[in-house]
């Protein structure tokens, strides 16, 4: 029996940006188990993007009970540069054919210092939205112009639950995600009639060192005891809701955004 008859999303080819770490790295793996073959953007650590091409290479499933080859490949790419995500799209296209089905934007950058509006620097607020916001603007436009060609497909944001606390100290990552959500439920409508879908998923505070980075302990108990749940999110908690949303069954789900925080917001 072919892959795309036992795995929800064999014969998909997926581009998954941010992809060598935290959420985008654990994304990645779920999509790969679900039968995916995948494009795994990095901006600059290229060992760990090859280790996870690597692990990925290396699966074992029930559809390839043996090592399948070019399952999955790294790619260099500054996603807030409009060549370098062309080039992207392009290496994709010439790795896997031209049918190209899913787009998962997981890249960001968040100041660590966690400034207040009044201590944020012009510098820190314009490299929050070239990442952010122009980075998702630059793959969303191209995944919008290209998933056409193969019959539809998912294009898949990640923006942040701070678009719903509206957290101090997070003013320019908060209005750069909350520009991605706005982007995202325009564009699902822009696409009517093309049977691709745009949605966003919004994490709470997930353990990743992004997550951690200049924040002390009492910081992070105060938003594990903020949580319903009792404790932070888990990449393992986040990869599944996109996996959904990447597969046929979520074709109702469309021009939305899906808090998973554990009930924080």
């Amino acid at each position: 029996m072919s892959e795309s008859k036992i795995l929800p999303l064999g014969g998909k080819v997926a581009i998954v940006t941010g992809a060598s770490r935290g959420i985008g790295r654990g994304i990645a793996l779920h999509l790969a188990a679900v039968g995916a073959k995948l494009v795994l953007n990095y901006a600059s650590n290229s060992a760990q993007a090859d280790q996870l091409a690597a692990e990925i290479n290396s699966l074992v499933t029930p559809a390839t009970p043996h090592q399948y080859p070019i399952r999955a490949v790294p790619f260099r790419a500054n996603v807030a540069v409009s060549g370098d995500v062309k080039a992207l799209f392009d290496h994709a296209e010439q790795t896997f054919g031209p049918d190209l089905h899913i787009l998962v934007h997981c890249a960001g950058v968040l100041d660590s210092k966690y400034p207040m509006t009044a201590d944020t620097t012009e510098e820190d607020w314009d490299a929050a939205f070239a990442v952010n916001a122009k980075g998702a603007f630059l793959c969303c436009r191209e995944a919008a112009r290209r998933l056409v060609r193969g019959g539809g497909g998912r294009i898949i944001a990640l923006s942040s639950s701070l678009v719903g606390t509206l957290t101090p100290g997070y003013a320019a990552y908060t209005a750069s995600k909350a520009a991605v959500e706005a982007m995202i439920r325009t564009i699902a409508k822009e696409l009517k009639g093309t049977q691709i879908t745009a949605n966003c998923v919004a994490p709470g505070p997930v353990a990743t060192d992004l997550f951690f980075a200049g924040k002390s302990e009492a910081a992070v108990q105060r938003l594990i005891e903020v949580c319903p749940m009792g404790r932070l999110g888990r990449v393992e908690d986040i990869a599944p809701v996109v996996g959904f949303l990447a597969g046929d069954a979520s074709e109702w789900v469309n021009g939305q955004v899906i808090r998973a925080n554990g009930g924080s917001v």
